[in-house]
C-alpha cells in the first residue's frame, strides 16, 4: 500500500509507557524458556479501522530475527523497496506469502526469509510463534519468533529489500519507546492509531510495530 501521508510527521498523541522487559529476560536461555511455557497472556487488539472492509485476507508469515550479538540480542530488520506496492519504503520483518507448496507458516517465514535477505535456515533457531496479526492490505501474518547465530552471511533481493539494519532488543522491548499516533481516514472513516518506535534515522510503525508490542506483551506476561 503506497501511503497518501507521511507517518513520520504526525504529531505523537501519547507514549504507551510501560516498564521495560527485564534485562534478565532478554537472554537466550529465558526465552526459551518462555516459549516452551507459554503460559496464558492477551494479545493487543489493533485499533485497524481499514480491516472493515477486508472479508478474505491472504495467508503470510514473517520471521522475527533476534541475532545473538556478544553485547545482547539485536533485531534483525528490513527496509522494503520503494517501489513496491505494500508496504512500500517501509520497515518491517522479512517474510511473505504462504505457498502451496509450504508445509507450515513456519516453513513460510524461513523460506521467504533466505529468498529475501540470503539468511540460510540453518542459522535459525525457530522458538515459536505470536498471534496471527491482520494487516489493512489484506494479509493474516503469523510472526515466527526465532534466535540466529552468528556469524552468517546475508545477500539481500534488491528487488524487494533497500537494506538491513538491527536494533537492540532492549530497546523495543521498553514500553517509553512505544509512541502512539492517529491518522484521521479519508471520506469521514474516522481515525486510525498506530504505534511507532522510531530509533534513529530508523521509523519502526504500523503492523512491524504492532508485532512487537504482541512480543513486547507476551516477555512481560
Amino acid at each position: 500500500m503506497k501511503l497518501k501521508f507521511n507517518p513520520e510527521e504526525l504529531p505523537v498523541h501519547s507514549v504507551a509507557g510501560e516498564d521495560a522487559v527485564p534485562e534478565s529476560h532478554l537472554s537466550s536461555a529465558w526465552l526459551k524458556q518462555r516459549f516452551a511455557q507459554p503460559g496464558v497472556w492477551t494479545p493487543e487488539t489493533t485499533d485497524e479501522h481499514l480491516l472493515s472492509t477486508i472479508r478474505s485476507f491472504k495467508p503470510a508469515s514473517v520471521l522475527m530475527p533476534l541475532v545473538l550479538r556478544d553485547t545482547g540480542l539485536t533485531l534483525l530488520l528490513t527496509h522494503r523497496a520503494a517501489h513496491l506496492n505494500d508496504h512500500a519504503g517501509q520497515i518491517s520483518f522479512p517474510g511473505g506469502r504462504f505457498e502451496d507448496s509450504d508445509r507450515s507458516a513456519i516453513e513460510t517465514a524461513l523460506r521467504e526469509t533466505e529468498e529475501e535477505i540470503g539468511l540460510h535456515r540453518r542459522h535459525v533457531n525457530v522458538l515459536g510463534v505470536l498471534p496471527d496479526y491482520k494487516t489493512g492490505t489484506g494479509y493474516q501474518v503469523t510472526p515466527v519468533v526465532s534466535l540466529v547465530q552468528p556469524p552468517f552471511g546475508l545477500k539481500t533481493d534488491p528487488f524487494e529489500v533497500a537494506s538491513l539494519f538491527e536494533v537492540p532488543l532492549s530497546f523495543l522491548m521498553d514500553g517509553r519507546h512505544h509512541q502512539r499516533r492517529i491518522i484521521d481516514l479519508p471520506d469521514g472513516k474516522g481515525q486510525r492509531t498506530f504505534y511507532a518506535m522510531p530509533y534513529g534515522e530508523h521509523f519502526i510503525w504500523g503492523a512491524t510495530a504492532g508485532m512487537l508490542r504482541n512480543l513486547f506483551h507476551f516477555l512481560r506476561a
